[in-house]
Formats: C-alpha cells, structure tokens, sequence
C-alpha cells in the first residue's frame, strides 16, 4: 500500500472547514471536478452510507463512488473512493492551529494499492504515488482557497 499525507493551514476556524467538507453544496462549489450529487441526502456524511458524485475529470464524465468509513465531527472524515479505475482511502484531519484560534490544521491522507490496473497494463507504484499527491495536493489548495475567501 501507498500512503501519502499532506497538510495545510488554513485561516477559518474548524467548523467552517468541516462544514466545507461535509456540505454537498459547497463541496460542488469548491472542487472543479465534482459536477452534482447523485443521490442527494439530507444527512451526509454518515457512517456507512454510500454516496455517489457525478465527477468530470478533464472532458471525461465518470461516477465517483464513496462510502463513508468514519465521522467524528468537526475532527475526521474518513471514506473509501472508487474514482474509475483508482481506487483509494481518504482521510481528512482537523486541528485547531495552537498559536492562533481563528486557524484550523487540515491533513488528507490518502492510502492506495500498489498498482491499479488499466487498458493494457497497470500503473504502477511511482505513478500512483504521484496521482496520490497530486489529488492531496489540488484538494487541500481548493478547501483553503474556498475557506479563505468564503467565510
């Protein structure tokens, strides 16, 4: 397996974060890849439910499939992805920044298998490694961003 972790700081307190992660609607607004909500639920995210999210990455529409592992509010989100072929575990971590109150510390980790299959091969480990950072990275960019600026 392949785990990769980021983090960032973010100028918002925690609860504007988790709201951000955990709000469809502002989960569309913030993600450039996320195009709708399938089936729409009032109470997400939950443990165990099941979610799909209709994803546009480049022109390529794909359905996202998520469930949901593990909620503990306002402190971790943990989900399984099926993002076509790459399939993975997400976690985000919250934190209250020590020094300052108005901040909050956000991680994602993201934990894959060491190749994924695809037409005629795999990718291998290097080239999931990099998928791997490459998703943390444009996520945690994206949340900040949206949290900064939408207070």
């Amino acid at each position: 397996m392949i785990t990769s972790t980021m983090s960032t700081l973010i100028t918002a307190e925690r609860d504007r974060v988790w709201r951000a992660l955990t709000t469809p609607s502002e989960l569309i607004r913030w993600d450039d890849q996320i195009v709708e909500l399938l089936d729409p639920m009032p109470d997400y995210p939950q443990l165990g439910q099941q979610v799909r999210w209709r994803y546009r990455i480049g022109s390529v529409p794909i359905v996202v499939h998520q469930t949901i592992q593990e909620v503990q509010p306002g402190e971790r989100l943990q989900s399984a992805i099926s993002r076509g072929v790459f399939c993975f575990d997400e976690t985000y971590t919250l934190a209250d920044e020590l020094e300052a109150s108005d901040r909050t510390r956000l991680s994602l980790k993201v934990v894959a298998s060491n190749s994924t299959p695809v037409v005629d091969g795999t990718m291998d480990r290097f080239a999931i490694r990099r998928l791997s950072a490459e998703l943390i990275d444009t996520r945690l960019r994206a949340v900040q961003k949206w949290c900064e600026n939408h207070i």
